[in-house]
């Protein structure tokens, strides 16, 4: 910094002191592990958008099959029922234990070929 007219007169600015530096420092940790405490304990292992994770799999996973079954059998097999039995066998991985419902909807609506209810900035 050019001091015109005080070249040797050094210039100290003061921030808060050290007790009150690590007294704010230290209800900032707090508050953010107390927020993170009540996340977990109303979400548990769930995160909150977990209905959307569940449905966005299920939509994947009946996608796939449609794009990729040659003769049709396997989309008729689902849209018959096939979901709700493979998620119900648990083949339908962990995202799909975040709600159950919703990835089943998610594979009826991929294999039926509808547009998936999330698409856009805003659903």
């Amino acid at each position: 910094m050019v001091l015109l007219g005080r070249q040797t007169e050094l210039v100290r600015h003061r921030g808060p002191g050290r007790r009150a530096f690590w007294g704010l420092t230290g209800a900032a940790v707090a508050l953010a592990a107390t927020a993170g405490a009540l996340a977990v304990g109303a979400y548990g292992e769930r995160p909150p958008w977990g209905t959307d994770i569940a449905y966005e799999a299920g939509y994947l996973q009946g996608n796939r099959v449609r794009h990729h079954d040659m003769t049709g059998e396997r989309v008729r097999d689902l849209l018959a029922g096939g979901c709700a039995r493979r998620e119900a066998a648990g083949l339908g991985g962990p995202k799909a234990t975040h709600d159950p419902a919703a990835w089943v909807a998610g594979c009826l609506d991929g294999a039926a070929g509808r547009p998936s209810r999330h698409q856009g900035l805003a659903y």
